[in-house]
Formats: C-alpha cells, sequence, structure tokens
C-alpha cells in the first residue's frame, strides 16, 4: 500500500513536535472515563433534585421599594469605615450604549431613618483603588461620544471621592468628587 498525501503530512507534522535525535514517546491509550473517572460537572449535570413536599406558590411583591431594589447591578461595602455602615451600589438604567451604571454611595442611619444617599456618576463600570476613614478613590470606565466622528469611545479616569465626619446620626451632609491622578 503506498502512503497518501495525508499520512505523509501527519508523519510530518508528528516528527516537527519531536527533539532532534530523540525517538517519540508511545502514548499510552485513552481510558474510558466511568461513573468514578466522569468530571464532576458532568456528574452534577446529571442528577437532578428529588421533590420532598408540596410546593410553595409565591406571587410576585407589588413593594414599590422592592420594585426599585431590582434595579440594582452591583454593591461594594466600604469596610474601613470605623463603626458606620457604608457603601457603593450602581443601578441599571439610562441609554445602555452609553454608560448605563448610575452610581451611588450610601451612608447608612438607622432602621427608622434607612440611608443618605449621594450619586457619583453614571459609568460603564467602577473600580475601588482605595479605602480610607472619609475617603475611596475610584477608577472609572465611561462611555464619550466623539464630537469630531458621532462615535462612541471610552475613556478611563480617576477620582477622590471624600465626605465629612458624621454629624449625629444622620450621615455626612455632602460628599465631594474630585479629579485625581
Amino acid at each position: 500500500m503506498k502512503p497518501t498525501p495525508l499520512i505523509l503530512s501527519l508523519l510530518a507534522l508528528a516528527a516537527c513536535d519531536q527533539p532532534a535525535g530523540k525517538p517519540a514517546k508511545p502514548v499510552a491509550p485513552a481510558a474510558r472515563p466511568t461513573a468514578a473517572t466522569a468530571p464532576l460537572k458532568a456528574q452534577a449535570q446529571s442528577t437532578a433534585l428529588v421533590a420532598t413536599g408540596p410546593a410553595e406558590t409565591i406571587a410576585a411583591q407589588q413593594d414599590d421599594t422592592v420594585q426599585t431594589a431590582a434595579w440594582v447591578v452591583r454593591v461594594d461595602p466600604l469596610t474601613r469605615q470605623g463603626q458606620r455602615t457604608v457603601k457603593l451600589f450602581g443601578l441599571a438604567g439610562g441609554n445602555p450604549a452609553m454608560n448605563g451604571l448610575n452610581s451611588h454611595i450610601a451612608f447608612f442611619r438607622s432602621s427608622a431613618d434607612g440611608w443618605t444617599v449621594f450619586r457619583i456618576g453614571d459609568f460603564l463600570d467602577y473600580r475601588v483603588l482605595s479605602e480610607s476613614p472619609g475617603r475611596v478613590d475610584l477608577e472609572v470606565t465611561e462611555s464619550v461620544l466623539q464630537s469630531e466622528t458621532g462615535e462612541i469611545g471610552s475613556r478611563t479616569r480617576r477620582m477622590i471621592v471624600r465626605w465629612a465626619s458624621f454629624g449625629d446620626e444622620d450621615g455626612p451632609a455632602s460628599i465631594t468628587v474630585t479629579p485625581a491622578r
């Protein structure tokens, strides 16, 4: 039997993988997976849960606060603010082609009074670079419209978000947002 061009090509490629002067190592045949050696992912997919009691039907919630909360797509607790609970959070909204992560910082006042909330901006994304009492440094990525071409581009910039000490239980009266490098 005469070797075909395909077989010759495969042999040439196989020879390229071997260092010069060293014979190819034999390859052991692949073992067939058994239930004991099958990947965990495959095992998990093949095992469905079995009901052990009656199903409970749950109606949709009609509360406006829950409706608003459903827009939250990101929450980042700030952990270096002493005894105060402070968090950054982002709400989905706006024009998704131009940013869409409406970013805020919130200071917990009390169970009765809720949160004091400040809007920081509308970005594609933000990243916490550092945090210290009364301050968080952010890097934000945002969409920008190129006025010369009409095309949407993006840019990354940095900012310092600061707030004064808390008054009683109210949280800060204001925050500052300062461009940074």
